[in-house]
C-alpha cells in the first residue's frame, strides 16, 4: 500500500502582503456597506443611475479581469514547476486588465461628457468614488505585474522562492475579487 507525504500549506507570498490586502478589503467592505445603506434610503436614486451606466463595458471589464487572473495563476503554477512561458503569460495578463483599464477611461468620458460626476447624486458619488479606487488598485497591480514579468524575463524569479511571485498574484487576485463584487453591486443590483 502507497502512503502519500504529508502535503505543507503555506500562506502563499509574504504576511505584510496579506495584511496590507485584508486591510485593503476591509476599506472596500466598509465602502460597499456604505453604498448598501445609501441604496436602501433612497432606491429611486440608485435605480436611475443604475441605467446610464454601461453594463456591457462593464461585463467586458469583468472578462478582462478574470482572463489577467486565470494567466496570473497559471505564470505561478509554471514557475513553481520550472516550466517555460511564465514571461508571456504576465504579459498577458497585463494586455488582457488593460481591457478593463481602457474601458473604465471610456466610461468614465462617456459619463462626464454627459454631465455625470461625483456631485450629481449619491449613486455617483459612490460609483466614482468606487470604480476609481478600484481602478487605482488595478493600476499598481498592472505594474505590479509588469515588475514580475521583467523580473522572471531576467532570471531573478526561477521557481525557487516563490514568495515575491506569490505576494504579486496575491495581491492582483484581490483586485479582481473586489471587481467581481462591484460589478454586479453597481451595474446589475443597484
Amino acid at each position: 500500500m502507497k502512503t502519500s507525504a504529508p502535503t505543507h500549506r503555506h500562506l502563499p507570498g509574504d504576511l505584510a502582503v496579506w495584511f496590507f490586502i485584508f486591510a485593503e478589503l476591509a476599506v472596500f467592505g466598509i465602502l460597499f456597506i456604505g453604498f448598501g445603506v445609501a441604496r436602501s434610503l433612497d432606491p429611486d436614486t440608485f435605480s436611475a443611475g443604475r441605467q446610464v451606466l454601461h453594463p456591457w463595458t462593464g461585463l467586458i471589464n469583468t472578462i478582462g479581469l478574470i482572463t489577467a487572473s486565470y494567466l496570473v495563476a497559471v505564470a505561478v503554477h509554471r514557475l513553481r514547476h520550472r516550466q517555460p512561458g511564465v514571461t508571456p503569460l504576465l504579459w498577458g495578463a497585463i494586455a488582457a486588465s488593460s481591457t478593463y483599464s481602457f474601458g473604465k477611461l471610456w466610461e468614465y468620458a462617456d459619463l462626464y461628457s454627459n454631465g455625470y460626476n461625483l456631485g450629481t447624486d449619491t449613486f455617483f458619488m459612490f460609483y466614482f468614488f468606487l470604480t476609481f479606487f478600484h481602478f487605482m488598485h488595478v493600476v499598481l497591480g498592472q505594474i505590479i505585474l509588469v515588475v514580475l514579468a521583467m523580473k522572471v524575463s531576467r532570471g531573478e524569479y526561477n521557481g525557487d522562492d516563490m514568495n515575491g511571485m506569490e505576494s504579486g498574484a496575491s495581491y492582483w487576485h484581490m483586485v479582481d475579487l473586489v471587481w467581481l463584487v462591484l460589478f454586479p453591486m453597481l451595474y446589475v443590483l443597484a
